[in-house]
C-alpha cells in the first residue's frame, strides 16, 4: 500500500468514472522509487477559485429533510471529512471527490448580493433558509471570505429566518449577529459532534474543529440564548458509536434544546473513499464496519431512495435508535424544536432599502 496522505481525509484523488471520464492511476512503484531519491512529494495545498453563479438559492422537495431551500457559499470543503455525502458533487466538475474535494475549493463572493435579489423578487415567500447542508459555511476559508457573515447580516436586515449546521467553532466569530437573530427568533444553530476522541476526529475530519472546541461552541451559543441543536452524525458502527451516550450527556449539561443522530451514508464515490480510509486506518475492523453498514442498507453500501436513505433498518439501527433515545432522556434534553418567525420578513429594494409592505 502507498504511504498515507497525512492531514487530509481522503487518501487518493481518483478521477470520477460515473460520467465516462478516463481514469488516472498512480504507479505505486514509480512513486516509491521517486520518494527514495527525491524524498516525500510537496505538501498538498488548498486553492480557492472565485465563482460567480447567476443564482444562489437552491430549492428542494425532498421528503427526507426539514427544509425546502438552502444557500451554499462554498463548493468543496477543507474540513476533509472522509464520510461527507457532498463529495460526489465535485465529480460534476471533472474533479476528484477525494483529495480535490478538500483541496480545490470554490467560493461565491456575491452570494449575499444574489440572495438580496432573490428576496426582492415579487411573490417571494420566506421560509427558514438552511446553511451548511452541503458544505460547511464555517470551513477555514470563511475567515478570509466572510460570505456566511454577509448572509447573516442580510437576514438580520430583512428579518429572514435561517438555520446553520456546522462542525466548526468559527461559528462563534458571528456570535454578535447570532445573538441578535436569536433575540428575534430568526436563527437556530446545530453543531455536529462525531466522537470525543481528538485523535479519531483528526483522522475522520482532519481540519474540522476538535470535539472539545465544538462542545465549547455549543455552550457559548446556548449561553447567548441561541437555540442550539446537537447532531451526533454520522454514527459509524464499530468506530464512533461508542461515544453516543457520552456526547449526548455532555449536550444535556451544555443546555442544548434538541439532539439527533444520522447513520453513516455512502453515496456514489464516498463508498470507495471510505473503504480506502478504513483499510488505511482501521484494517483490523474494516470488514466488520462495512458488514454492519450493509446490514442496515438491504445488503448495499447505500440506498438513495426517498423515505429510506435517512432511515436505516435492522438490528444495528434498532440498537442505536434505542441507545440514543435512552441517552436523550437521561440527559434531560427537551427535544424542543426552534420555532422561527417568518412574519418579520420585509423584502429589500435593490438600492439597499426595505419595502414598507
Amino acid at each position: 500500500m502507498s504511504s498515507r496522505v497525512h492531514g487530509r481525509g481522503a487518501q487518493s484523488a481518483a478521477a470520477p468514472t460515473r460520467f465516462g471520464l478516463a481514469s488516472r492511476v498512480d504507479d505505486g512503484d514509480w512513486r516509491d522509487a521517486r520518494e527514495e531519491i527525491d524524498g516525500p512529494g510537496p505538501k498538498l495545498r488548498t486553492t480557492v477559485t472565485d465563482e460567480f453563479p447567476k443564482s444562489i438559492l437552491t430549492f428542494n422537495s425532498s421528503p427526507d429533510v426539514p427544509f425546502d431551500r438552502s444557500v451554499n457559499a462554498y463548493r468543496g470543503c477543507e474540513h476533509g471529512c472522509i464520510y461527507c455525502y457532498a463529495r460526489p458533487t465535485h465529480a460534476y466538475h471533472d474533479l476528484s471527490p477525494g483529495l480535490d474535494f478538500e483541496t480545490k475549493l470554490f467560493a461565491k463572493p456575491q452570494a449575499a448580493a444574489l440572495l438580496r435579489k432573490t428576496f426582492a423578487k415579487r411573490g417571494y415567500v420566506p421560509k427558514p433558509l438552511a446553511m451548511g447542508t452541503n458544505t460547511d459555511p464555517y470551513q477555514p476559508i470563511e475567515t478570509r471570505y466572510r460570505i456566511t457573515r454577509q448572509v447573516l447580516e442580510l437576514c438580520l436586515e430583512v428579518g429572514h429566518p435561517l438555520t446553520i449546521t456546522t462542525k466548526s467553532a468559527r461559528v462563534l466569530d458571528d456570535l454578535d449577529l447570532l445573538r441578535e437573530l436569536a433575540g428575534r427568533r430568526l436563527v437556530a444553530v446545530g453543531v455536529s459532534v462525531t466522537s470525543l476522541d481528538p485523535r479519531l476526529s483528526g483522522l475522520l475530519e482532519p481540519r474540522a474543529s476538535s470535539p472539545a472546541k465544538r462542545l465549547a461552541a455549543l455552550k457559548a451559543l446556548a449561553d447567548a440564548g441561541v437555540p442550539t441543536h446537537l447532531g451526533v452524525s454520522p454514527v459509524i458502527p464499530a468506530i464512533t458509536d461508542q461515544f453516543i451516550e457520552a456526547i449526548v450527556a455532555q449536550g444535556g449539561e451544555l443546555g442544548v434544546r434538541s439532539a439527533s443522530w444520522i447513520m453513516l451514508r455512502l453515496p456514489h464515490e464516498v463508498a470507495p473513499l471510505f473503504r480506502e480510509w478504513l483499510d488505511t486506518h482501521f484494517p483490523d475492523r474494516a470488514d466488520k464496519v462495512m458488514h454492519a453498514v450493509q446490514s442496515m442498507r438491504q445488503g448495499k453500501d447505500y440506498d438513495s431512495a426517498f423515505f429510506t436513505r435517512m432511515k436505516p433498518v435492522g438490528v444495528w439501527a434498532d440498537l442505536i435508535r434505542t441507545r440514543f433515545r435512552i441517552a436523550v432522556k437521561k440527559a434531560g434534553i427537551p427535544q424542543a424544536r426552534a420555532e422561527l418567525d417568518c412574519a418579520q420578513f420585509r423584502a429589500p429594494r435593490l438600492d439597499g432599502q426595505l419595502s414598507l409592505l
